[in-house]
């Protein structure tokens, strides 16, 4: 009898299948179409590891309670499987959502099958194919009972932190996981859209070749914020076409995808009150990326004057500088992330503990960094510190404020566009200022609306007919 059963053979589900069964597990697997599964089988299969053509002969040979893993697209599909699997569960067996799942969604099929006394649980998967096969960062949540069943299994698949630790914790109940998946893939967005904005500022506003490209990375990935975004920034950049001469990047098409988790992320930024200004400038950049024959189009039409890239420093005084903007809009990009995840805690009653979503992220996951470590260290003895707060973030900020100041005006000079470096500017500056302009927008508001207004020297709400 299987350990566990995995419900759908992508990428992701054949490398779960197989971390799972190389560290001892009994995995029995399914996929719709029975083709693929025979493939997969053929290629893996092994005592551990065993493939069924319908989800009866599947679930027929698990053991109880019978934990399901299903690993299929988010939305209509994971509902339709669901629904599928669910027929013919047992009361008291277990289906675990490992997609990408809005965790609104999350929160009503737990309900849903709760009530047909199924348990749902939602668990944020992060690490990709790699991570899925040699150890992901998981993020679940649902019912403590739920968690302590999978609990064992679970840790045998996962990566470790820094310190030897499983990157798995229950982070609470029904939404929880997904909802803490969610904001690491927002947090991701952001920095990876600093990351190609560096990238365009040493290609466009500096000339420079793979070679140079590749040595700042190298630098940014030895620094404090080093980790698996800035090995690959590294690694993509002195990658040789191996279709054609010269490098590969120059030959991908400008124009990115997304899969809705950033969007998401800033969506719910703007619910909570949260200021999400990376990463909402992130999914923006995206958004522009996309329509690429009319960005072609209209740099035509518009004809913009040349940059005037020759008064520009030379990139030996400038590489240290953007390395410094750079970490601290990656910096801030967590810090971003840790806000709303401190907020979502608040309305939705979760126990999210940020010392160890922070421990979690250190291994398998996408956004693991060396810097993790002091979040963890931060938060562990700060718990209700707001990130910005945290003294080792002040210091570094410090430091990087200049820094992300030469760089924007750099860019503007350049005429090269960093949404998400200059949001981090503007971002900070706005969040430690001490008189801000908002006192004008107030005076605006009670001018045409009588939405009133607050004063400093004196206690009460006012209204005033202004220019009398």
């Amino acid at each position: 009898m299987h350990d566990l059963a995995i419900v759908g053979l992508g990428p992701m589900g054949q490398n779960l299948a197989r971390n799972a069964a190389n560290h001892g597990l009994s995995v029995g697997v399914y996929n719709r179409t029975t083709s693929k599964m025979r493939d997969f089988i053929t290629a893996h299969g092994s005592e551990q590891l065993q493939g069924y053509a319908t989800l009866e002969e599947l679930v027929g040979a698990l053991k109880t309670p019978r934990r399901v893993l299903l690993m299929v697209k988010a939305g209509e599909v994971t509902d339709l499987t669901a629904e599928a699997i669910g027929g013919v569960l047992s009361e008291g067996d277990i289906m675990i959502d490992g997609g990408n799942s809005l965790f609104r969604d999350t929160i009503r099929r737990e309900a849903h099958h709760r009530a047909r006394g199924v348990h749902w649980f939602g668990m944020g998967v992060s690490g990709g194919e790699e991570g899925a096969l040699r150890g992901p960062s998981l993020m679940p949540g649902g019912e403590p009972k739920v968690w302590d069943a999978l609990e064992p299994l679970l840790r045998v698949i996962v990566a470790k932190d820094f310190a030897g630790g499983d990157c798995v914790t229950h982070l609470g109940p029904d939404g929880a996981g997904h909802y803490v998946k969610m904001v690491h893939n927002g947090i991701e967005y952001a920095i990876m859209q600093a990351l190609a904005e560096a990238y365009t500022v040493m290609r466009d506003g500096y000339g420079l070749e793979a070679e140079a490209q590749e040595a700042f990375f190298a630098a940014v990935d030895a620094g404090p914020m080093g980790g698996f975004l800035t090995e690959i920034s590294r690694i993509i950049t002195a990658t040789k076409d191996d279709r054609g001469a010269g490098w590969l990047l120059d030959q991908v098409l400008d124009t990115a995808g997304q899969k809705g988790t950033g969007r998401w992320t800033a969506v719910e930024a703007l619910k909570l009150g949260v200021d999400g200004t990376l990463v909402t400038a992130a999914v923006n950049a995206r958004v522009s990326s996309s329509d690429q024959p009319g960005r072609v189009a209209r740099a035509e039409q518009y004809a913009r004057q040349a940059p005037d890239t020759d008064t520009l420093p030379a990139w030996a005084d400038t590489a240290p500088t953007l390395q410094t903007a750079l970490e601290g809009a990656m910096l801030l990009a967590y810090a971003e992330g840790f806000a709303l995840l401190r907020a979502a805690a608040e309305a939705y009653d979760w126990p999210l503990d940020l010392a160890e979503i922070s421990r979690i992220w250190q291994g398998g996951c996408i956004i693991r960094s060396r810097v993790l470590t002091q979040w963890q260290a931060g938060f562990a003895a700060a718990p209700q510190a707001q990130p910005l707060a945290l003294p080792w973030v002040v210091a570094a900020l410090r430091t990087a404020t200049p820094a992300l100041q030469t760089v924007t005006a750099l860019t503007a000079r350049a005429a090269v566009s960093t949404p998400v470096l200059t949001g981090a500017l503007q971002r900070h500056l706005a969040h430690t200022t001490a008189r801000s302009g908002a006192n004008f927008l107030q005076g605006l508001r009670d001018h045409f609306g009588a939405h009133t207004y607050q004063r400093l020297d004196r206690e009460g709400v006012f209204h005033s007919a202004w220019g009398s």
